[in-house]
C-alpha cells in the first residue's frame, strides 16, 4: 500500500495533528466501529478523567487494528465524538502518542451532548487501509 498526502495550499496545512486528505492506492479496507472506554468486561474505564478514557479508547482501536493484522499507522481516518470540548486538550495529548506526526490520519472532531452511556466522554472511529 502506498499513501500520499493531499494539502492543498488553499486550505490550512493541520500537521503534525492530522493530513487534509490522503490518497491511497492498493490494500483492503478496515472499518473501526466508534470505540469507548470500555475494558474486556464492558466496565467503563476511568470515569470523569478524559486522560484515562482516551487511553482506553486508543487501546480498543489497537486491538481492533491488530486483530485485523494492522497497526496505528494504517489508520488513514478517524472520527472522534467528544462529549465537552473543554477537553480537547487532554485528548489531543493522548491522541499525539498513538500517531506518527509524518504521517497522521485525516480527522474529524464532533462534540455532542451524550454518547451511548453517561459515563462516556469519548468515541472513535476510524477506517484503515491494510497492505
Amino acid at each position: 500500500m502506498t499513501k500520499r498526502i493531499i494539502q492543498p495550499v488553499s486550505i490550512p496545512d493541520p500537521r503534525p495533528r492530522y493530513n487534509q486528505g490522503l490518497l491511497t492506492e492498493g490494500g483492503r479496507l478496515l472499518f473501526i466501529a466508534g470505540q469507548t472506554a470500555v475494558d474486556a468486561s464492558g466496565a467503563v474505564v476511568g470515569k470523569g478523567d478524559i486522560e484515562k478514557q482516551t487511553e482506553q479508547v486508543f487501546e480498543n482501536v489497537g486491538a481492533v487494528l491488530r486483530e485485523a493484522g494492522a497497526s496505528f499507522e494504517h489508520l488513514v481516518m478517524t472520527t472522534t465524538y467528544l462529549t465537552d470540548i473543554s477537553q480537547r486538550a487532554a485528548f489531543q495529548r493522548v491522541r499525539t502518542k498513538h500517531f506518527n506526526a509524518d504521517w497522521p490520519p485525516t480527522s474529524t472532531l464532533v462534540v455532542v451532548k451524550n454518547l451511548a452511556n453517561a459515563d462516556l466522554l469519548i468515541e472513535i472511529a476510524g477506517i484503515a487501509v491494510i497492505p
